[in-house]
């Protein structure tokens, strides 16, 4: 190889060099367009900077997010990204966006939504909130469902419980809309993986069953269990007199005590009176309630009764049963 030839190379190499560098340069101080404002995200713990870019592309912040790795990388940063919540509202370059995952400045304001909550009561929760921008008082439940894209006509059970973080402002039509997402990604992952042969035709039928666990369930150890004894009643098309669905159908009008005239009272909540599942959930259910309706345990028990501390007696007959209501129930309140 020749020296005249080497220097070309060298001449070469450098300048595509020098390219690189300004391309990179021009980006790490473009400013970002945000999809929403404020833009809100979050980074798990053990994320990797590769499927932290992949995500913000999915979301509409970045255009590539094989750039992003790249800078993050030349400048030695990218181990340094610190899990948490983010809220973005105004528009910053990568650079900026790195230096904010890197320095862990997480967003403050939140707000839980509860497992086993109504519907009523996450709205109540979210009108409650003084950092929130309330855009949903004056509508109904419909409106606000077609507000965030929801395709159900009914929102019970549509919102995932879980710790929501934002910023100050924030709308609260973007934190249901977030919630209305994340149980819709939870709720597809659990059916895709669901156990075979069950009397359930949808992930929304799913979904209705969880949240039916989810309010019997006093004692996480006997949920499974729960989710078996309704399974078993579907299949041989049983009545799953279940009372919180009753409770639930009877909206406003419960007053903390259920009446025998209230499980004989037919609406259309009540699993005393009308076989199969409920129109619609009575709750919003967590994972744990899904991965239950979904995985139920194989089991020959059709019914259960509180102990009275938080867990359940399970039977195989209506004999048993009734004993154990007899001894659990009955006696207790002599």
């Amino acid at each position: 190889m020749t020296r005249k030839y080497m220097k070309k190379n060298l001449a070469f190499f450098l300048m595509m060099l020098l390219l690189t560098v300004a391309s990179i340069g021009y980006y790490a101080y473009s400013p970002l367009t945000l999809p929403n404002t404020p833009f809100e995200f979050s980074l798990k713990p053990g994320s990797s900077l590769k499927s932290i870019a992949r995500e913000m592309q999915q979301d509409g912040l970045l255009e590539h997010g094989w750039q992003f790795v790249w800078m993050a990388r030349l400048l030695g940063q990218s181990g340094q990204l610190k899990a948490g919540n983010y809220a973005i509202d105004h528009p910053v370059s990568p650079l900026e966006l790195l230096n904010i995952i890197s320095k862990g400045e997480v967003s403050q304001s939140q707000v839980s939504v509860i497992e086993g909550w109504t519907f009523k009561q996450l709205r109540d929760a979210l009108n409650t909130s003084p950092d929130i921008t309330h855009d949903t008082l004056s509508l109904t439940d419909q409106e606000i469902l077609l507000r965030i894209g929801a395709t159900e006509n009914h929102p019970e059970g549509l919102f995932f419980p879980d710790s929501y973080y934002f910023a100050a402002g924030s709308s609260d039509l973007r934190i249901f809309k977030r919630a209305y997402q994340t149980m819709q990604k939870h709720l597809q992952e659990a059916w895709l993986a669901r156990a075979p042969d069950l009397p359930l035709q949808t992930p929304y039928q799913a979904l209705i069953l969880a949240s039916i666990v989810e309010k019997e369930t006093g004692t996480p150890s006997d949920r499974a269990m729960i989710a078996g004894v309704f399974v078993n009643r579907l299949r041989k098309g049983m009545l799953l007199q279940t009372d919180p669905t009753v409770i639930y159908g009877m909206g406003d009008k419960f007053d903390g005590n259920l009446r025998r005239r209230d499980l004989l009272a037919d609406t259309t909540y009540n699993t005393y009176t009308r076989r199969g599942l409920t129109p619609t959930p009575i709750a919003l259910p967590g994972v744990a309630a899904m991965q239950a309706a979904l995985h139920p345990v194989q089991t020959d028990a059709l019914y259960f009764v509180s102990r009275g501390d938080g867990s359940s007696q399970f039977s195989s007959s209506l004999t048993a049963h009734n004993r154990a209501v007899n001894q659990y129930q009955i006696r207790a309140h002599k």
